[in-house]
């Protein structure tokens, strides 16, 4: 691809340089660098260090943001046109990917040159900020949108992973009970044609609905559990019992000890029939059974929990201000990132439980919990303490969050509420988890945020003005 120099009519064709005077224009032809681009080859990528101004002659970009290690496309800039005046005006990195999808003829206008054009002419530097501007905002909205997927999926993992426990469970539990309840009624059967005794059956029902109690109070003590069922395993291999370790486990569950079977087998012990030790896996099987019905109601239990913490975190139903329970939403953000915790974070509460409630966004301010609460995981890694304090002050709620990682530099703690500004490697953050904290925080609810941060501990204070000190604005 042969390479052409800048000339007067290439800078005509695009607005901000056709209000400079000829002059100007021809100074800028004659300083410019020419090059041609070849389709796929980048001209900048996201996170260079660029100090050039590029004017576009001929051909089209493409314009791409890395977001979870893809590049997402954000738009394209055709000839002829001008572009990669953010980072010389910011002196950041630049914020996209600039790659070539068809060959470009490209000129290259130095950093320092631009800033003297835009020094001289204020018409033309009118154009450049106003065109700056309109780039910054289409990257903003585009971000947003990510950084709401983000945290969507995010959230959606951990609610996925918190469900399959519980579902797994109930799941299981189901498929088991109807093989046991077949198995009880053949031998409620078969103990019926035998004409019992009725004292001896009520004996053997009050045990069962004795240990029925136990297991749904939780089961006997774990401490002694393990004991309990090492000891009933030796009885029962003693008196003969087929496969005793399948009994054992849900006869200690149940709390039952060896002087009440003693008692119940009794009147069966020297019987040569299967009913000798039929009415101990009756005893067991029907533990087992309400041991896994006990396990599906949790399973439905936690899921009905989750579910309900979802809709409260998200306000569904609800109008777009309600009075709101600030620990009510902290505790239903844990329970969302509650598979990030158990891998190794201690979380400790310290609640002032006369805290009143607020006339807020619901779930906006959620969405500055998870931000936070989540920067602080990330912070920490898979080990540490999460606190989360609140309490009355200054006319204000104060909703500490403190994690106990290696801490924020100093040198950018005053940047950290920058859009755009992030201390992650490419594509791992936007830069707007803490903007629209401040964004909610300060714009939507009139209150104040502040970070005080050294190594092994940082605290990010929200405070929110309580109903008598202010009236929030939607």
């Amino acid at each position: 691809m042969s390479t052409s120099a800048l000339c007067l009519e290439h800078l005509r064709a695009i607005a901000p340089f056709n209000h400079l005077p000829q002059e100007r224009l021809a100074w800028v032809c004659d300083r410019a660098t020419s090059f041609p681009l070849a389709k796929g080859d980048y001209l900048v990528k996201e996170g260079d260090l660029t100090t050039t101004v590029y004017v576009i002659a001929s051909g089209r970009l493409a314009i791409t943001r890395q977001s979870e290690g893809v590049a997402m496309p954000i738009g394209q800039q055709d000839a002829p046109g001008l572009i990669g005046e953010i980072p010389v005006l910011t002196d950041e990195p630049a914020p996209v990917t600039l790659q070539a999808i068809s060959d470009c003829q490209l000129h290259g206008v130095a950093g320092a040159d631009f800033l003297t054009l835009l020094h001289e002419c204020r018409d033309f530097e009118r154009q450049v900020f106003r065109l700056m501007q309109k780039r910054v905002r289409g990257l903003e909205s585009f971000l947003r949108g990510r950084e709401k997927m983000a945290a969507l999926g995010t959230l959606s993992a951990g609610l996925a992973h918190e469900l399959n426990n519980p579902a797994a469970a109930l799941v299981r539990s189901l498929s088991e009970v109807v093989p046991a309840i077949r198995e009880l009624e053949k031998m409620n059967l078969l103990y019926g044609q035998q004409q019992p005794d009725a004292a001896d059956t009520q004996r053997w029902q009050s045990v069962r609905d004795a240990g029925y109690d136990t297991i749904l109070r939780g089961g006997a003590d774990a401490v002694s559990l393990g004991d309990r069922e090492e000891e009933l395993l030796d009885w029962l291999e003693d008196y003969g019992v087929a496969e005793a370790w399948k009994l054992a486990e849900p006869l200690a569950l149940a709390g039952i000890d060896i002087p009440t079977l003693e008692e119940l087998i009794a009147p069966w012990r020297d019987n040569p029939t299967p009913l000798r030790d039929m009415g101990i896996r009756w005893l067991a099987l029907s533990f087992e059974m309400m041991a896994m019905i006990q396990s599906g109601r949790s399973g439905a239990e936690r899921i009905a929990t989750l579910v309900k913490s979802m809709k409260s975190y998200s306000y569904m139903d609800q109008g777009a201000q309600q009075m709101v329970d600030i620990h009510a939403g902290l505790e239903d953000t844990l329970r969302l990132f509650a598979f990030k915790l158990k891998q190794g974070i201690a979380v400790e509460r310290h609640y002032e439980t006369t805290l009143p409630k607020l006339m807020a966004h619901g779930s906006e301010l959620n969405q500055v919990w998870t931000n936070l609460i989540d920067n602080a995981i990330d912070a920490m890694g898979d080990r540490g303490t999460l606190t989360l304090r609140t309490c009355q002050f200054q006319g204000s709620v104060r909703v500490e969050i403190i994690d106990t990682g290696p801490g924020i530099p100093p040198a950018i703690q005053s940047r950290m509420f920058e859009p755009f500004f992030t201390t992650k490697g490419v594509g791992k953050g936007s830069g707007l988890g803490l903007e629209t904290v401040l964004r909610i925080v300060e714009n939507r609810h009139h209150g104040t945020i502040a970070v005080e941060s050294a190594p092994g501990r940082t605290c990010f204070a929200v405070c929110l003005p309580l109903p008598e000190t202010a009236a929030i604005q939607a």
